[in-house]
């Protein structure tokens, strides 16, 4: 137990913590901060190989990598044998240990990627005991798609194992070297679709999107007879000036109709899009928790139940008749708030994995108002 001196110090630091508030403000951001468009996605290549020059860690006798290295050889002109029937003859290759079959992915950058364009691989082996020493073969690389035969890149190379990672799982930095154009489509139909955040998605900031667009009166520029989108007829044919450009679609999309000015310069019409001010709701009935970092982000208005806290030796009463009550701006009784609490068990030195376990109580409890989100 605290001796009666220390403890009443104590209640008075937690007093004059839970006593500090301020009201929260919603504040100001771009459209591409919180948004991005529709196409404008990471896509994957993917394909099979062989990986050679490892140190009796392949797949041994393995039926299917057999198979493969003897179909490789015998395209690259190697002496294959065939069996009766006119297949190739594994009999030769079936015993390689230094050999593996492996899957092979790489990431496409949102933006696309052009031919010649060199990226990193990923190397997976399927059985092999370790990748380590190995040297991928030249190897085709596909879309996501299995039934789509096109060859979009090739991949080869030295493969480097991390310290941190199994040794069946390696990379080849600057591995593959793109075959074909791979474009990000970001118009269909004279549209472009919005895609918010998950972060900042729902109804209300789709709703607010929808609004801000169709205020602008920069879209009908040159167009003396429509000053706002907004109050426009929805009429007229795709790019008609006055209709309403912007409909939201659900609390994740918003499409936007491209003007007419813009038709033969979209990327002009985007780049303006995306550098528009929005602001959002008010999001400080929100706790974000990173219990692997030790992080706990609280918003201003999350608001808790009058409550007793107990920690080990601790009592923290907020709310409620008899103990610590903050006071609001009118000088009337105020809602508890988990800020404040937070701030007065920090300046007790309770530790933060501490804190999340009375954040998660309370949430149990019911006695938190507000979104706990565990990242």
């Amino acid at each position: 137990m605290f001796a009666p001196s220390i403890f009443a110090r104590n209640l008075l630091l937690i007093g004059v913590w839970l006593a500090a508030s301020s009201p929260a403000m919603a504040g100001g951001m771009k459209l591409g901060d919180l948004c991005r468009l529709k196409g404008q996605e990471t896509n994957t290549l993917q394909g099979l190989g062989l990986v050679v020059g490892l140190r009796g860690t392949g797949d041994g006798d393995s039926a299917p990598t057999s198979r493969a290295l003897a179909r490789m050889m015998q395209l690259m002109g190697g002496p294959m044998s065939l069996d009766a029937v006119g297949n190739l003859n594994v009999t030769d290759v079936e015993d390689a240990k230094n050999v593996a079959m492996v899957f092979v992915t790489a990431k496409l950058p949102a933006v696309g990627a052009q031919q010649g364009d060199v990226l990193d691989v990923s190397v997976n082996a399927i059985s092999a005991k370790s990748l380590d020493g190995g040297y991928l073969m030249l190897t085709p690389m596909l879309g996501p798609r299995a039934d789509n035969p096109t060859v979009y890149a090739m991949a080869q190379g030295r493969i480097s194992l991390s310290p941190d990672a199994p040794a069946t799982t390696g990379t080849i930095q600057g591995g593959m070297k793109m075959e074909a154009n791979v474009r990000a489509s970001y118009v269909k139909d004279s549209k472009i679709t919005l895609v918010i955040d998950r972060d900042f998605a729902d109804f209300n900031t789709a709703q607010r999107i929808e609004d801000e667009i169709n205020s602008l009166t920069s879209l009908t520029m040159g167009n003396p007879d429509h000053s706002r989108l907004s109050g426009g007829s929805r009429s007229g044919g795709a790019g008609t000036y006055g209709e309403t450009h912007a409909q939201a679609i659900d609390q994740l999309h918003v499409e936007v109709l491209i003007p007419a000015i813009y038709k033969e310069n979209p990327i002009k019409f985007i780049s303006f899009l995306l550098d528009i001010p929005i602001q959002l709701a008010n999001r400080g009935k929100r706790v974000v928790i990173n219990e692997a970092d030790g992080v706990v982000v609280i918003g201003d208005d999350v608001e808790i139940a009058p409550v007793l806290v107990t920690h080990r030796n601790l009592r923290i009463e907020a709310g409620g008749g008899g103990g610590f009550v903050e006071i609001g701006p009118d000088g009337t009784p105020a809602a508890a708030k988990l800020k404040s609490l937070a701030d007065a068990l920090g300046a007790l030195d309770v530790p933060t994995e501490d804190l999340i376990a009375i954040i998660k109580t309370l949430k149990a409890k019911g006695d938190l108002y507000g979104e706990v989100i565990f990242r």
